[in-house]
């Protein structure tokens, strides 16, 4: 007895095979309990029967859950092909629907890309409609331009929104994203400098040109190698760590705590960063383009060549508009691989892998966006003859 009533009957599972259509047939409580005892079962009957149509019989459910209605739609995940619900109460039609949603939603896809399930009952089954790369590349795409045009719409309304933009935690975001990361910039700037320098003056050394290995050197990292190296040190310290912050925030629902006092999460937390990136950028740069000639001048220093005739050659063959164009990509790509990593974190799912999940994703991101950026700009430079 339960309750004053009758004790619910144990659910069952029964596998029958009729004309080519496995059916799953389930009978009593489908809850917790026994989603639990006939999950091991259920998974594997469902995928022995790939390539042949399969049913979910539930004529015999007097009630299903939560459990149970996950145990349904991962059994037509594994197996991978159309599934038929029958007898299944308007209730248990309702419940179903609503997990396949959040299900969806969260951003877990029940079956392989490229493919289509369906959960049919009666005359007009809802398809589940699984997402293909194009899918996933437009869903993407236009929850990138939401994001950018919400900054914009921030950017345009901070003027009047003062009051969430806090000095001192902006100057705490400025010394994460360019103070800590300097002593690094300069490390990975002068080991660049001796490894170009080295390898350049391999093959120009056959021709008696050793002393031009510091033009090389010098042009490349004022115009590409600087502002690339710092953007890729950007996205590894800086962007991972704002992806990994926002996405805690949102997992905790602070997010929807500042939303609710009115305070507008892409005004106070986004904003901040991208400023902090920004100008946290120029300083990264400076800092790898001295570490990177100095690293040079080691080495040409190593091979005979005095100080005053590298400086010579240096500053001879390098002008204002090479570093001023090194900054202005600097600037670029810091925007870019901030804005990712906000982005990144913003969109967060659901569970403990997610933040780690959205962490990796920023930085993938950020440097691929930085590359192709760079193509871009060299492609710029290159018809406009600069």
């Amino acid at each position: 007895m339960q309750n004053g009533g009758p004790r619910p009957a144990p659910a069952s599972l029964q596998v029958t095979a009729t004309g080519g259509t496995v059916a799953l047939v389930f009978e009593g409580h489908l809850d917790t309990v026994a989603a639990g005892r006939l999950w091991r079962m259920t998974m594997r009957a469902a995928g022995s029967t790939r390539g042949q149509a399969l049913a979910l019989d539930l004529t015999g459910v007097t009630q299903c859950d939560t459990a149970g209605a996950v145990l349904l739609l991962t059994a037509e995940q594994t197996h991978g092909g159309e599934a038929t619900l029958c007898g299944a109460s308007p209730a248990s039609q309702a419940l179903l629907a609503r997990v396949r949603s959040i299900t969806l939603a969260a951003g877990r896809p029940q079956a392989p890309p490229g493919e289509h399930t369906a959960l049919s009952a009666g005359d007009n089954p809802p398809r589940w409609l699984w997402a293909t790369p194009l899918s996933w590349l437009d869903a993407h795409l236009g929850d990138g331009l939401a994001f950018l045009g919400e900054t914009l719409v921030a950017l345009l309304r901070a003027p009047t929104q003062r009051r969430m933009l806090r000095l001192p935690d902006f100057a705490q975001l400025i010394d994460q994203a360019g103070v800590r990361a300097l002593p690094l910039a300069a490390l990975l700037g002068y080991l660049m400098g001796l490894i170009l320098a080295f390898q350049s003056a391999i093959p120009m050394r056959r021709f008696g040109a050793d002393v031009f290995v510091a033009d090389l050197v010098a042009i490349a990292l004022l115009r590409e190698l600087g502002p690339l190296l710092s953007a890729i040190i950007l996205a590894g310290r800086t962007s991972s760590a704002q992806a990994a912050e926002i996405g805690t925030m949102k997992i905790n629902e602070e997010l929807d705590a500042l939303a609710t006092m009115g305070l507008d999460p892409m005004t106070m937390l986004v904003l901040p960063r991208l400023a902090a990136a920004v100008l946290a950028m120029p300083a990264l740069v400076l800092t790898l383009d001295v570490a990177g000639l100095a690293g040079m001048a080691t080495v040409m220093m190593g091979f005979g060549f005095p100080p005053v005739l590298v400086a010579t050659h240096v500053t001879g063959a390098v002008h204002p508009a090479d570093l001023l164009g090194g900054l202005f990509r600097a600037v670029c790509f810091g925007a870019a691989v901030a804005a990712i990593g906000c982005w990144s974190g913003l969109a967060t799912g659901i569970g403990p892998r997610a933040v780690g999940l959205a962490a990796t994703r920023a930085v993938v991101a950020g440097v691929v966006a930085t590359i192709v950026l760079d193509g871009v700009f060299a492609l710029l430079a290159y018809r406009l003859g600069l």
